[in-house]
Protein backbone atom coordinates (compact mmCIF):
# COMPACT_ATOMS: atom_id res chain seq x y z
CA UNK A 1 0.00 0.00 0.00
CA UNK A 2 0.78 3.37 -0.66
CA UNK A 3 0.64 6.42 1.59
CA UNK A 4 0.80 10.38 0.77
CA UNK A 5 2.07 12.19 3.98
CA UNK A 6 2.57 16.43 3.16
CA UNK A 7 6.08 17.02 4.77
CA UNK A 8 7.86 20.21 5.87
CA UNK A 9 11.18 18.66 4.64
CA UNK A 10 12.50 15.78 2.54
CA UNK A 11 13.78 13.51 5.69
CA UNK A 12 12.67 10.49 4.42
CA UNK A 13 10.72 8.74 7.26
CA UNK A 14 12.35 11.45 10.11
CA UNK A 15 10.30 14.28 7.80
CA UNK A 16 8.39 16.07 9.81
CA UNK A 17 4.45 16.49 9.23
CA UNK A 18 3.36 19.56 7.65
CA UNK A 19 0.01 21.31 9.33
CA UNK A 20 -0.97 22.30 5.79
CA UNK A 21 -1.34 20.10 3.08
CA UNK A 22 -1.69 21.62 0.11
CA UNK A 23 1.22 24.09 0.72
CA UNK A 24 3.32 21.57 1.76
CA UNK A 25 6.79 21.64 0.53
CA UNK A 26 6.82 18.03 -0.01
CA UNK A 27 4.67 14.73 -0.35
CA UNK A 28 6.13 11.67 0.81
CA UNK A 29 5.10 8.39 -0.85
CA UNK A 30 5.60 5.64 1.67
CA UNK A 31 5.42 2.31 0.15
CA UNK A 32 4.13 0.17 3.39
CA UNK A 33 5.69 -3.08 2.35
CA UNK A 34 9.02 -2.09 2.41
CA UNK A 35 9.39 1.69 3.78
CA UNK A 36 10.53 3.07 0.59
CA UNK A 37 10.18 6.87 0.60
CA UNK A 38 9.41 8.91 -2.79
CA UNK A 39 9.55 12.80 -2.33
CA UNK A 40 8.00 14.64 -4.58
CA UNK A 41 8.25 18.65 -4.60
CA UNK A 42 5.27 20.36 -4.06
CA UNK A 43 5.17 22.63 -7.41
CA UNK A 44 1.44 23.74 -6.18
CA UNK A 45 2.73 24.75 -2.65
CA UNK A 46 2.21 28.25 -3.14
CA UNK A 47 -1.59 28.66 -4.43
CA UNK A 48 -4.92 30.33 -3.24
CA UNK A 49 -6.43 29.25 -0.47
CA UNK A 50 -9.40 26.64 -1.93
CA UNK A 51 -7.36 25.61 -5.32
CA UNK A 52 -5.26 23.18 -3.55
CA UNK A 53 -5.77 20.67 -6.75
CA UNK A 54 -3.30 17.14 -4.95
CA UNK A 55 -4.41 14.96 -7.48
CA UNK A 56 -2.58 16.79 -10.41
CA UNK A 57 0.66 16.29 -8.37
CA UNK A 58 -0.20 12.72 -7.40
CA UNK A 59 -2.06 11.38 -10.84
CA UNK A 60 1.36 9.96 -11.90
CA UNK A 61 1.92 7.97 -9.01
CA UNK A 62 -0.45 5.09 -7.14
CA UNK A 63 -1.54 6.46 -3.92
CA UNK A 64 -4.39 4.49 -1.63
CA UNK A 65 -4.24 6.61 1.09
CA UNK A 66 -3.44 9.99 2.15
CA UNK A 67 -2.39 10.46 5.99
CA UNK A 68 -2.29 13.82 7.63
CA UNK A 69 -2.63 16.53 9.87
CA UNK A 70 -6.12 17.87 8.31
CA UNK A 71 -7.03 19.39 4.86
CA UNK A 72 -9.62 21.47 3.14
CA UNK A 73 -13.27 20.53 2.47
CA UNK A 74 -12.05 20.77 -1.76
CA UNK A 75 -9.31 19.02 -1.40
CA UNK A 76 -10.75 16.37 0.63
CA UNK A 77 -13.67 16.00 -1.87
CA UNK A 78 -11.40 15.90 -4.59
CA UNK A 79 -9.71 13.02 -3.34
CA UNK A 80 -12.79 11.08 -1.92
CA UNK A 81 -13.91 11.25 -5.56
CA UNK A 82 -11.11 9.84 -7.01
CA UNK A 83 -11.63 7.04 -4.54
CA UNK A 84 -8.35 7.89 -2.34
CA UNK A 85 -9.08 7.50 1.50
CA UNK A 86 -7.54 10.60 3.88
CA UNK A 87 -6.84 9.81 7.43
CA UNK A 88 -5.78 12.05 10.59
CA UNK A 89 -2.60 11.99 12.26
CA UNK A 90 -1.40 13.69 15.21
CA UNK A 91 2.54 11.88 15.21
CA UNK A 92 5.13 14.49 14.02
CA UNK A 93 6.89 12.93 11.65
CA UNK A 94 6.03 10.48 8.43
CA UNK A 95 7.18 7.39 10.35
CA UNK A 96 4.81 7.79 13.22
CA UNK A 97 1.97 8.64 10.69
CA UNK A 98 2.69 5.40 9.26
CA UNK A 99 2.92 3.31 11.70
CA UNK A 100 -0.14 4.50 13.19
CA UNK A 101 -2.21 3.64 9.56
CA UNK A 102 -0.50 0.56 10.14
CA UNK A 103 -1.63 -0.20 13.42
CA UNK A 104 -5.13 1.27 12.82
CA UNK A 105 -5.84 3.86 15.35
CA UNK A 106 -5.81 6.72 12.55
CA UNK A 107 -9.67 7.96 11.66
CA UNK A 108 -10.78 8.72 8.17
CA UNK A 109 -11.49 12.20 8.10
CA UNK A 110 -14.70 13.50 7.48
CA UNK A 111 -16.36 16.22 5.34
CA UNK A 112 -17.75 18.00 8.56
CA UNK A 113 -14.27 17.63 10.29
CA UNK A 114 -12.03 18.70 7.16
CA UNK A 115 -10.76 22.56 7.81
CA UNK A 116 -12.83 25.44 6.09
CA UNK A 117 -11.95 29.12 5.50
CA UNK A 118 -8.31 28.83 6.79
CA UNK A 119 -9.79 27.90 10.42
CA UNK A 120 -8.21 25.07 12.64
CA UNK A 121 -4.97 24.68 11.40
CA UNK A 122 -2.24 24.37 13.64
CA UNK A 123 1.31 26.39 13.22
CA UNK A 124 4.00 24.62 11.71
Amino acid sequence: MKLCVPTMDDAGLAARISAHFGSAPYFAVVDTGSDAVELVSNTHAHHEHGSCDPLSLLSNRRVDAVVCHGLGRRALARLDASGIPVFVTDGLDVAEAVAGFGSGRLQRLTFDAACHGGRGHASE
